[in-house]
């Protein structure tokens, strides 16, 4: 059934199915869409079993062929009938359906092209295509059916980086929409930049210690040894300079809308960073989160010593932090989302139930569950199949 959607077309044609004559009918699937007030709606009936002796397949099809004249002529729309074989078998499709979700600014037409042959390549089948957000991204979910998750993610890696548009791979069903917890590492994620290159820009130190940061962000470094070798470098310091630092820290684009929209719907939202509790433990409270973890530096007599005090939180404290505030809010791991850019993030990306890695390295993007390039944090919120309707802008 096509045409210019109103009020009461689908009772139209459902009221004519109820009393469709003498061989009454089952309604076995239904589906519908409107596209800029264009209605397409789809139903599979079957003879009702119990009924009278079934006739001949033809017999039902003139029948219904009848019945949707008469639904055409009552609500001006177009309505067909064809026999249920031709119609594909979404059973007959192996495996789970997935949401492949596209994202960009601007979406060109290459990148649905190209999304849609690599389906195609892997035996995968669209079954349906939505918008979710104009800004300040355009994103598009596809939901598909016939195809793995690894087919699908290796396949559309390619078109993502020949697009230049971002391509995420779910799993359709429950698990997508009943997450419930949100970890945000805080350096190049939730804020622009690295704090602690800032601090050493003020000690004096900052090639150095940007050195030591790119190896450690790219997996070249064991991160708690290159953490102390940092922090030693800014022995010295005044404490003051802790406070400048923080005030000066900019937010990445779409931060705060991220996080009240998720906190509307529910969620607890936290950091957990390899950073330092003098800058996240304020900033938290700023946002409003839920709790924090990160490492704490040695301060005497108002001066940083060099030194870090209490347990480092590396790449493995990390994964046990996001564990530890999944357990005190009775949350599953598999209904967690972790966000992060560096090689430090990859367990902790790996542990939650989905993993994003946000304007990350290579080594993270290839071992994220999803990766987006672009600059807007609340991208986040489409991967998790939130609408723009649904998204709560940052006042």
């Amino acid at each position: 059934m096509t045409g210019a959607d109103r009020p009461g077309v689908t009772a139209a044609l459902f009221g004519a199915l109820q009393s469709a004559g003498p061989r009454p009918v089952e309604v076995v699937d239904v589906e519908q869409v409107v596209v800029h007030g264009q209605l397409t709606l789809g139903v599979v009936v079957r003879e009702l079993a119990g009924g009278p002796p079934a006739g001949t397949p033809r017999a039902l099809l003139e029948q219904l062929t009848g019945l949707a004249a008469e639904v055409s002529a009552a609500t001006g729309m177009a309505v067909s009938v064809e026999p249920a074989a031709a119609v594909p078998d979404d059973a007959s499709r192996p495996g789970r359906p997935h949401h492949v979700i596209v994202l960009g600014r601007p979406v060109p037409p290459a990148a649905v092209a190209g999304a849609a042959r690599a389906i195609a390549g892997v035996g995968g089948n669209i079954d349906a295509i939505r918008r979710l957000s104009d800004y300040p991204v355009t994103s598009f979910e596809l939901t598909v059916s016939g195809a793995g998750s690894t087919e699908l993610r290796t396949a559309l890696a390619t078109v993502a980086a020949e697009t230049g548009t971002d391509i995420a791979v779910e799993q359709a069903g429950l698990a997508r929409r009943n997450k419930r917890l949100i970890v945000l590492d805080v350096d190049s994620t939730l804020v622009r930049g690295e704090v602690i290159d800032e601090l050493a820009a003020r000690a004096g130190r900052a090639a150095e210690v940007a050195r030591i940061t790119a190896a450690a962000m790219n997996g070249e470094l064991d991160f708690e040894q290159s953490l102390r070798a940092r922090v030693a470098a800014l022995a010295g310091l005044p404490e003051s300079e802790l406070d400048d630092v923080r005030e000066a820290l900019e937010l990445t684009p779409g931060a705060r809308t991220l996080i009240r929209t998720l906190r509307h719907s529910g969620f607890r939202c936290g950091i957990v960073s390899g950073g330092f509790t003098q800058i996240t433990d304020p900033l938290a409270a700023t946002l409003g989160l839920d709790f924090t973890a990160a490492n704490t530096l040695e301060v005497v007599d108002g001066r940083l010593t060099g030194g870090l005090v209490g347990e480092v939180v590396d790449r493995a404290g990390k994964a046990r932090a996001l564990g530890r505030f999944a357990a005190e809010y009775g949350i599953p791991l598999e209904q967690t989302v972790a966000v992060g850019d560096g090689a430090n993030d990859l367990d902790i990306l790996n542990a939650a139930g989905l993993g994003i890695a946000f304007n990350a390295k290579p080594v993270v993007r290839e071992q994220a569950h999803a990766a987006l390039n672009l600059p807007y944090l609340d991208a986040v919120l489409q991967v998790l199949g939130f609408t723009r309707d649904e998204v709560l802008d940052a006042v």
